[in-house]
């Protein structure tokens, strides 16, 4: 907290202390129960001249006078008044005219640092009308759309009301703001500082709890088998792929191996068959076992995960063997649903004993540390004519108290993710992530009998296509502004395989790593080519992005745009989407990105590895039907400059280490993380006037140059993962 003021004026107004210097202009103000203090310079001025803000000498002197102090006139002294108001969490500071009669114009702003939590982020909570841009920060970017500050730690945000409002990060919680009114107009004549203390919970997540950052530092990221094998995977299938991910996958920060459909009787759908109760797998899939199968994915240097829908079973014997666990219609015949056609009663006491008892095998037994507990959004107990069958039909707690046994089952060490759990339930808390939508691969009922290992099915699993990607698309928009924040969220897995165009492949890995999601691969990988292989490569690992905007959209927003920040410079990574069937001119300009309108940007588009030049004002591209064009935007400078590479698609957020430019020996200096056996090209853009004489790298890696214009390309290699420092003298 700042020293107190030699205050001059000291008032309170609810829960918010009011001092004011009058000798530095100096207005404080603080909530000591929110933990929020804001101190800064308060200016005025009228019709281009300063007016002095006073302390009132008269009978109502809880407020301050706004002085003329011109004397060559009958408008000298007191004009007008700067008065408090406090609502609640809210107060305002209102522009007042002395009389209507004694009318000016002018605008008062406060200008200062507000001191909040060491782990808020600056972020925009008020909606507007019209928005174009999907925006997302990684290390603190500002924007200036920003008009809030938030904690995830206290879902607390700080929220400014002003006619202008900037908001920019400093450091340790400590963040500048600039506030104004307008004494000319009504709807502009105040500003109001807001402390909502339950920012996400009095709004859409009741149950808000911010993600577990010691079990879940990063989004989750991995592979896994159901949208290309279906229900087909088995031991053997998996395992192959977890050696092409160790290839392909591993160096770049794939992290589990999740089995698919591994219980009992899972030859063939629906769900509804399988034996998801008694912890038994198909033995001619699984021959060796679940735990055997964990150790050999832990032997890859993967961590084992695995899927469980524990609402249900298929199985008629466990059923027979514990009917009085399960829900019965009025007439004694089993309730079905899509977990099985045997549905658990979950007000039963010994179900939750069992189910803790399950995840704890297959958690501390077997060794899997990531789950994937599905069929949430199949909450039957919710409709009346179910809850009247449970056991307890009152029971309001069912549903969170079954996650919270799985959590008990599993242990505080392992990841949880719930398949089409509410980021408004009680579950958040519980889990490390959600599921959006449903499977993006169709299912269908096809017309000519299937036999696997003796059994018999018309179910069909349909390639990919664009409407699937598009269903990516859609769940993104509505949760992603809880991503990070209080769970990520899963989109399901990320597929480029040839059943999409590249393009359209392009446009799926965006999604999913501009937004910084949960990233699984679902490809057969060996059947991939590089070209393929490399856009999943180039997702991970996932970077530790935000939304800015906390609060869901509702439509299609053509322009996203990641601002990164780090310690050598920040940059905008923009996303233009042409979702439609056609293409499509797409355009925004720098005001949008949080950029200087009347400043160069070098333009790098990371997908096509494209140098577009110097950009000004705005971008404006046509972009072709089910395509993405991804933009790297940095201030163009008078000196060779680091633009953009082939390696990660926010163009720096995880490779680049650091960059220095030493002007006395005309030398730029790129820090940057190699992988063993994949060379990346980095490129460097060289302004006129300068020439590359010489490239080094340091020891254990090698690096390549070559020239196309004003563009300067370097190959960068290394013997070993490390980071390497390459130096190019110009």
């Amino acid at each position: 907290m700042n020293a107190l003021l030699i205050a001059a004026v000291a008032m309170n107004f609810g829960a918010w202390n009011v001092e004011f210097d009058e000798t530095g202009s100096r207005l404080k103000i603080a909530n000591p129960s929110a933990k929020v203090e804001l101190c800064g310079n308060l200016s005025f001025e009228s019709n281009g001249k300063p007016w002095q803000i006073r302390e009132s000498l008269e009978q109502f002197n809880r407020r301050l006078t706004l002085f003329n102090a011109a004397s060559w006139n009958s408008q000298a002294g007191v004009r007008g008044y700067v008065s408090f108001r406090d609502c609640g969490g809210r107060l305002s500071i209102e522009g007042v005219h002395r009389t209507g009669r004694n009318f000016f114009p002018g605008t008062l702003v406060w200008k200062g640092v507000a001191t909040v939590r060491s782990d808020a982020f600056a972020c925009r909570t008020i909606p507007s009308e019209g928005e174009t841009v999907l925006n997302f920060s990684d290390g603190g970017g500002d924007l200036p759309t920003n008009d809030s500050v938030f904690s995830p730690a206290d879902d607390f945000a700080l929220r400014f009301f002003s006619k202008a409002t900037r908001v920019k990060t400093l450091e340790d919680g400590r963040f500048g703001f600039e506030l104004a009114l307008t004494m000319d107009d009504s709807a502009n004549s105040t500003i109001t500082i807001e402390a909502d203390g339950a920012y996400f919970k009095s709004r859409w997540c009741p149950g808000y709890t911010p993600i577990n950052r010691t079990r879940t530092p990063r989004a989750p990221t991995g592979w896994l088998s159901w949208n290309t094998y279906f229900d087909k995977a088995g031991a053997k299938e998996n395992l192959f792929e977890a050696r092409v991910a160790k290839k392909f996958l591993q160096p770049f920060g794939l992290e589990f191996i999740q089995i698919e459909s591994w219980q009992g009787n899972s030859y063939w759908l629906p769900v509804g068959d399988f034996h998801n109760l008694d912890l038994s797998c198909c033995p001619e899939q699984f021959p060796d076992g679940m735990k055997k199968l964990a150790d050999d994915i832990k032997a890859l240097g993967f961590r084992p995960g695995m899927w469980m829908p524990l609402y249900g079973t298929g199985n008629a014997e466990f059923y027979k063997a514990h009917r009085d666990w399960f829900l019965h219609d009025k007439n004694g015949k089993p309730i079905s649903s899509w977990n099985g056609r045997y549905t658990l009663d979950y007000t039963i006491p010994a179900v939750h004993e069992y189910i803790r008892k399950i995840t704890r095998v297959a958690s501390r037994e077997w060794g899997y540390e990531f789950f994937k507990f599905d069929g949430m959004a199949q909450k039957r107990m919710e409709l009346p004519n179910i809850r009247a069958c449970a056991k307890d039909p009152k029971s309001r707690d069912w549903f969170v108290e079954s996650v919270k046994s799985m959590r008990a089952g599993v242990g505080e060490d392992r990841v949880m993710l719930g398949s089409m759990a509410d980021f408004t339930g009680a579950e958040v808390g519980i889990l490390d992530a959600s599921r959006l939508g449903a499977d993006i691969a169709s299912l269908y009922e096809g017309v000519v009998e299937q036999d696997y290992l003796g059994h018999k099915s018309f179910m069909r699993q349909a390639p990919i296509r664009w409407h699937n990607v598009m269903d990516q698309v859609e769940c993104t928009y509505g949760e992603v502004f809880v991503n990070n924040i209080m769970m990520f969220i899963d989109p399901d897995t990320l597929l480029v395989n040839y059943a999409l165009e590249k393009n359209e492949a392009q446009v799926m890995a965006t999604v999913v790593g501009l937004a910084g999601q949960v990233t699984f691969a679902g490809d057969k990988l060996a059947e991939l080519g590089m070209d393929r292989m490399k856009i999943l490569q180039q997702v991970l690992p996932v970077a530790d992005i935000r939304p800015v905007g906390l609060y869901p959209y509702f439509k299609h927003l053509p322009v996203w745009n990641l601002q990164v920040k780090r310690p050598f410079g920040k940059w905008n990574n923009v996303a233009l989407f042409n979702f439609s069937n056609s293409e499509k001119t797409i355009e925004t300009d720098f005001g949008a990105l949080g950029l200087d309108a009347d400043k160069k940007y070098a333009a790098y588009e990371f997908w096509t590895q494209s140098w577009m030049g110097l950009k000004e004002k705005g971008l404006k591209l046509t972009v072709p039907a089910h395509t993405v064009r991804l933009i790297s935007l940095r201030e163009a400078v008078s000196r060779p400059q680091f633009i953009g590479d082939d390696r990660h698609l926010t163009q720096g957020a995880v490779e680049l280490e650091d960059e220095r430019w030493d002007a006395s020996r005309k030398e730029l200096t790129l820090d940057v993380k190699a992988i063993e056996g994949f060379p990346f090209v980095y490129s460097v853009r060289v302004p006129e006037g300068f020439a590359c004489k010489s490239v080094r790298a340091s020891e254990g890696a090698s690096a390549e140059i070559r020239s196309e214009g004003d563009l300067l390309r370097v190959t960068v290699s290394a013997k070993k993962t490390s980071v390497v420092k390459v130096t190019l003298a110009f």
